[in-house]
């Protein structure tokens, strides 16, 4: 007895402490990756007089980033421009890269995962080349080249039709002031946030990371706003199971259908890739409609080409004559312009000698 009286004021007291010590941690909420995610990374700012970047540190920063994955937080174009990015600003951006986009199409998107595939350090910029880049770089062996009777072989030539484009490539330079200063790869990333993003754990969250709060905050709740843009939608909702493509007198758009009854059902209507009406049909038999605008997507410098008056060039064609006024010319909201003269006709003269129906025949042997 005196042996299990022992054992037991030994195994209690661990007891009671090993249940402490699991209430304690269950009470404690524990991180989410969103939280986390939320703090965008803090690095000191380089000094002004930084002297310029060492051997050792480019050694450093190349055997960090290169083949590093991160995700993005922009969208590049296809082509051979890529990004430029100094001072936290990217050229090009707004309108203008909406343009290239459209234009090229996207090569990556905002929360794409990718990875850096090639760095070089040069004098006032850093070139980092993102999923191979726009260009194939050719392989040790296809840059080989044998010297014989016959001149030059390259023995690793391969198909000489083959394309060198990347399309799935892009690049983006980190432009500095006059040289690449002495820098920690801490400090790199904190440069390199604004397009690229080294701490997101998932696709979603470096995508959540690129939209207004608004959007966000719905995205999490699978809520669509009008407003949105279609891949917000498919962040929110996923794909949608039905399509269906209408016309609604001149304008197209497609409905795209979430749900099936006994459920709720949303019909969320796009048109050129913008949410403009949502309609929910409720398993009670209750319709609710959205039309207003929920969310504006920020798009400042095409809305400041909108409001700017047209103005003609100096040099623009014109069918004035020289010296005349364009505000005594007519225009085609004044009614019908000032008739021309009637062109003067000959007076007919009595025929001659040799004139007369035979003789346009004679002239004309």
């Amino acid at each position: 007895m005196t042996r299990f009286a022992v054992i037991a004021l030994l195994v209690l007291p661990a007891f009671f402490l090993i249940a402490f010590c699991s209430a304690q941690v269950q009470s404690a909420p524990a991180p989410t990756p969103a939280s986390i995610h939320d703090q965008t990374p803090e690095a000191p700012a380089i000094p002004a007089n930084a002297p310029r970047i060492t051997k050792d540190t480019r050694i450093e920063i190349i055997r960090d980033f290169e083949m590093q994955l991160v995700y993005s937080r922009t969208a590049f174009p296809m082509g051979y421009k890529g990004l430029k990015l100094k001072d936290g600003t990217t050229i090009p951006n707004g309108e203008d890269l909406r343009q290239a986009l459209t234009l090229y199409g996207p090569a990556i998107k905002p929360g794409d995962p990718v990875h850096i595939s090639f760095v070089r350090i040069q004098n006032d910029h850093i070139h980092f080349e993102i999923n191979g880049g726009p260009v194939r770089r050719k392989k040790w062996y296809q840059r080989i080249e044998i010297d014989g009777a016959g001149g030059p072989v390259n023995t690793g030539s391969g198909n000489p039709n083959e394309t060198i484009d990347n399309p799935h490539g892009s690049f983006v330079d980190l432009y500095f002031d006059h040289y690449v200063p002495e820098m920690t790869a801490k400090q790199l990333r904190s440069l390199l946030y604004p397009v690229l993003d080294f701490n997101a754990r998932s696709k979603e969250q470096a995508y959540l990371d690129t939209v207004p709060p608004k959007v966000k905050e719905a995205i999490l709740k699978h809520h669509v706003l009008v407003g949105m843009n279609t891949e917000m939608v498919v962040h929110a909702k996923g794909r949608p199971p039905k399509k269906v493509r209408e016309k609604d007198g001149e304008t197209e758009y497609e409905e795209w259908i979430y749900g099936e009854p006994p459920q709720d059902v949303d019909f969320v209507r796009i048109v050129a890739d913008e949410v403009v009406r949502v309609e929910t049909m409720k398993v009670d038999g209750q319709k609710l409609v959205r039309t207003e605008k929920e969310v504006v997507l920020e798009q400042p410098e095409r809305e400041a080409k909108q409001q700017q008056p047209d103005v003609r060039p100096p040099n623009a064609p014109s069918l004035r004559r020289p010296g005349e006024d364009s505000d005594n010319v007519p225009k085609p909201a004044d009614g019908p312009g000032v008739p021309l003269p009637a062109p003067t006709m000959p007076e007919p003269t009595s025929p001659g000698p040799g004139s007369g129906p035979g003789s346009n025949i004679i002239a004309s042997r």
